[in-house]
């Protein structure tokens, strides 16, 4: 069967600021995003079904993270304390692969022009 890739967008709203960036920086200070998270998984379509995965599957694994992180201040969730697109991307991506490993990218979009890919190491 050939290989194919879906991906699901998904949004949340959050507040956070960058720890580590100088006082000056506009990012030193707390400010929020509507962040969209696109999920991409690529493997062989089932022969049966004629899909990757059900997207409903999916959603049972990001929505309970979405919901960790909606209307929070993401410094304050664990391995988020500075929490730039690309760590998010990162924990994005630790929490996916173990449980969906045709996991190959996660995206991260704090708005539409400033966007972070991640496609694994």
């Amino acid at each position: 069967m050939p290989k194919m890739r879906i991906y699901r967008e998904f949004k949340f709203d959050s507040a956070h600021w960058l720890p580590n960036v100088p006082p000056c920086h506009k990012c030193a200070k707390m400010h929020g995003h509507t962040y969209t998270i696109e999920v991409h998984l690529e493997d062989e379509l089932d022969p049966t079904l004629g899909w990757v995965l059900d997207y409903n599957d999916l959603r049972k694994v990001v929505d309970p993270l979405i919901e960790l992180l909606d209307h929070k201040i993401l410094n304050e969730i664990e391995g988020l304390e500075n929490p730039t697109a690309e760590l998010i991307a990162l924990w994005f991506w630790n929490k996916i692969k173990p449980v969906l490993p045709q996991l190959c990218q996660v995206v991260v979009k704090e708005n539409p022009i400033n966007v972070c890919i991640y496609s694994g190491e």
